[in-house]
């Protein structure tokens, strides 16, 4: 039996490529109804940006530090904005090291 690879499979598709018109003419719908772009856009991005409950076990220094930075309900959205500035400092850490890599095997 002759096997296929994933990427041969999906290289091999039949489907048309997609073009500018073709999002243009995109039909938005919610609910089976149709509505704007605009109303599509809001919950669609809403349910992007949902945030997802989670437990975890913190250090009792960090819980007091926390406490000093924030009142005690607000501790979460500033543990949130500290993740996203270390995630995207990491993307962007990477993103410049590769550039760097390819400008030094350049010249």
């Amino acid at each position: 039996m002759k096997s296929t690879s994933i990427t041969a499979t999906l290289d091999s598709d039949d489907a048309p490529k997609l073009t500018q018109d073709d999002f243009e003419r995109a039909r938005f719908r919610i609910g089976f109804k149709d509505v704007s772009r605009e109303e599509w856009q809001e919950p669609a991005l809403a349910r992007l940006n949902e945030s997802q409950k989670i437990s975890i076990m913190l250090d009792q220094d960090v819980i007091v530090w926390l406490n000093t930075q924030t009142d005690a309900r607000d501790y979460q959205t500033l543990i949130n904005a500290a993740l996203r500035e270390a995630m995207q400092h990491q993307s962007l850490e990477a993103l410049l090291r590769r550039v760097i890599r390819e400008e030094l095997t350049r010249n």
